[in-house]
């Protein structure tokens, strides 16, 4: 099976020439982070972002820029629908903490679903289960759905997706990358079946960090993928590898500023289906942003964008980041850029 998606690569100083590195601070903790880093830079097509997490190196970080010169060089694509429905997301936080956390939404109780951090290091089961029931009491009508982002082992597993199904009932819709890898991930599937808990398992790291993102579907691992743009090397490679896949697909963030976040809309927006609310209500997580209208849902919703909000020359000013850390992320564009370029202009996988 081949997924391939031609995209110009333009020489690695055209993509530096006017880029700027901001750091945004952060409401609450999120990947052991309370400030964002990224890379922004402009194309012909608008404003595109370049932020892969610290951890990453070069060859990982390349589809986030290839994601970027797409966005910037291509532009976005033709939308087929108007809005998309965006799920609220709960950090890690202490159960006292969520109704505030749930507070930074507009119009909190039209939010269709709500994503819950579970498995957070320090943390155990009982502190899990009091922000599931919580979120479920704050919010009765909304769907729900945990992210353990590969932390439990397979009982683990077991144990805590059947206690959350009982508090969750009706409303608990999938539980996202419960373990890690792929394998493991149709291990647990199984074991779920036969112990008759009703609980659709959704791959995320399994997706984006294979070197086969359709291994998931063909090992039935998981009943959905969740995609995001960046990891997957841009908007028109994530939307072959669902069609590819032939599962639903819930599009996410990867904790971008207002400015990448409008590719995962554009993903969202340009899906045949899309079944479920989305990952794209992480703007919220931030106390400040670099556009003067920042993507937050109203009301559950985003609107469909024909491009990327361009960033406002004061907030850019505000929280520009230079010296030291703004050639270190020029050092990581030019490590990315050596991979990138080295695959021509086209990304497959086999």
């Amino acid at each position: 099976m081949n997924i391939s998606a031609e995209i110009p690569v333009p020489a690695v100083e055209e993509i530096l020439d006017d880029a700027v590195v901001v750091s945004l601070p952060m409401n609450t903790r999120f990947r052991g982070q309370t400030a964002r880093e990224v890379l922004l830079f402009r194309g012909p097509q608008g404003w595109a972002e370049f932020g892969p997490f610290p951890e990453y190196g070069p060859e990982e970080s390349a589809n986030w820029l290839r994601s970027g010169v797409e966005a910037a060089w291509q532009g976005l694509g033709e939308a087929l629908r108007t809005e998309i429905p965006v799920n609220a997301t709960i950090p890690a936080v202490a159960a006292d903490e969520v109704e505030g956390v749930v507070s930074r939404y507009r119009d909190p109780q039209a939010v269709p679903a709500v994503k819950i951090k579970v498995a957070e290091p320090g943390q155990d089961l009982a502190d899990d289960l009091a922000r599931v029931a919580e979120v479920h009491r704050i919010l009765p009508n909304a769907g729900l759905r945990v992210d353990a982002n590969g932390a439990w082992n397979h009982q683990e597993a077991v144990t805590a997706l059947g206690q959350i199904a009982e508090i969750a009932g009706e409303r608990f819709e999938y539980a996202e990358q419960p373990v890690a890898g792929i394998e493991p991930l149709a291990e647990l599937r199984e074991a779920l079946d036969a112990l008759g808990i009703p609980v659709k398992i959704a791959a995320d790291e399994a997706v984006r960090k294979s070197a086969d993102p359709l291994r998931v579907a063909q090992l039935g691992a998981a009943e959905l993928i969740v995609v995001k743009a960046p990891p997957l090397g841009g908007i028109a490679r994530a939307l072959a590898v669902v069609q590819e896949s032939g599962l639903d697909a819930v599009v996410s963030s990867a904790l971008d500023t207002s400015v990448g976040h409008s590719a995962g809309i554009a993903l969202a927006s340009r899906l045949p289906r899309l079944p479920y609310a989305c990952g794209l209500g992480t703007v919220t997580m931030f106390s400040s942003d670099v556009v003067t209208t920042p993507l937050v849902p109203q009301a559950g919703k985003l609107p469909a964008l024909p491009q990327a909000p361009a960033p406002d020359p004061e907030l850019l000013a505000a929280h520009r980041v230079t010296g030291d850390r703004e050639q270190w992320w020029h050092q990581r564009v030019e490590a990315a850029y050596q991979h990138l370029s080295g695959t021509a202009a086209s990304v497959s996988v086999q």
